[in-house]
């Protein structure tokens, strides 16, 4: 019912940027919070960065003052402005989102399929 699709992974060098994208489409009436996560190998996957239906973000101490995340209501998008990358960044990145499908529901949550960000030299 509801898709999510990330895209702007890539290969950076240290200390480049880089900005993720994720977009929500299928029956959606309204998205509570969209978040970014990110799953290193050999670890388990971590929130990176939160964001509110009214713009609210949170972050994880490790990407704070290197990432902003940001969401385009209209067009059921979020982003993450990733700076100052580190080696230690590397990851699949993947997006998630609390979807609600109908007036009444409560919301669902909804995973993308990830997408790889390295960070190296």
């Amino acid at each position: 019912q509801v898709q999510l699709v990330e895209s702007g992974g890539g290969l950076v060098q240290p200390g480049g940027s880089l900005r993720l994208s994720c977009a929500a489409s299928g029956r959606i009436f309204s998205i509570a919070y969209m978040n970014w996560y990110r799953q290193a190998p050999g670890k388990e996957r971590e929130l990176v960065a939160s964001i509110s239906a009214g713009g609210n973000p949170n972050y994880a101490d490790s990407v704070k003052g290197r990432f902003t995340i940001s969401r385009d209501n209209a067009k059921n998008i979020v982003y993450l402005q990733m700076n100052s990358l580190k080696p230690e960044d590397t990851a699949v990145y993947y997006c998630y989102a609390a979807v609600r499908t109908t007036t009444l529901g409560a919301p669902v949550g909804y995973w993308g399929q990830g997408t790889q960000v390295t960070v190296s030299s």
